[in-house]
């Protein structure tokens, strides 16, 4: 792999992800607002700011290939952030008890030589039992999932939340759709399976 691949992000659940394909990577925080624009929806949210994020990363790397995320979750309609706090965590949680909350992924990749950009937005469906009050305290104290949107780990205890999955890559829940990120780095023509002979 003769160029640099850099995931546009500080988050530690990226990273680890990322990891999973055993390829070389840098990670570079983008400096992006992520303030939603005026009627835009969630889909076209996540799509300009994972784009938003790979470009300015971009700028400051030549030769390489940045992959920027973005991901936003949807009940009822509206976009529930990072709670923040405790009390916010267990509104959100009881807001998406015995509901189909809607995960908006955002992935781009841009090669910061060509200026190349594909940018995809992939959905998926994560369904919630129907929770008591007590249970959500109970899983808040836990595992504190105050800095996750949608206020729940998927990949820790936050799986006993929910009824079923549904959606193409498990991976799109925790923040990076692997598969959709395979099939763009083989459009850069790098394939991830064939790189690890060179890897190890």
């Amino acid at each position: 792999m003769n160029k640099t691949l850099i995931l546009g992000s500080t988050s530690p659940f990226r990273r680890e992800i990322l990891a999973k394909l055993g390829l070389p990577f840098e990670c570079d925080k983008p400096q992006v607002d992520e303030t939603p624009l005026a009627n835009e929806t969630a889909e076209q949210l996540v799509g300009r700011l994972a784009q938003a994020k790979a470009r300015a990363v971009a700028e400051r790397h030549s030769n390489a290939l940045i992959i920027g995320s973005d991901q936003v979750a949807v009940v009822d309609g509206s976009i529930l952030g990072k709670p923040g706090n405790h009390a916010n965590a267990v509104k959100q949680l009881q807001s998406a008890a015995g509901k189909t909350v809607t995960f908006y992924t955002g992935l781009c990749l841009v090669n910061s030589d060509s200026g190349e950009a594909q940018t995809t937005v992939e959905p998926f469906k994560v369904h919630f039992k129907d929770l008591s009050l007590a249970q959500i305290e109970g899983y808040v104290a836990a595992e504190q999932p105050l800095n996750c949107a949608g206020s729940f780990k998927s990949e820790g205890l936050g799986i006993m939340l929910f009824d079923r999955l549904e959606g193409r890559d498990p991976n799109t829940l925790i923040g990076l759709p692997l598969i959709t990120l395979g099939e763009m780095l083989a459009n850069q023509g790098i394939d991830v399976l064939q790189q690890q002979t060179a890897v190890s």
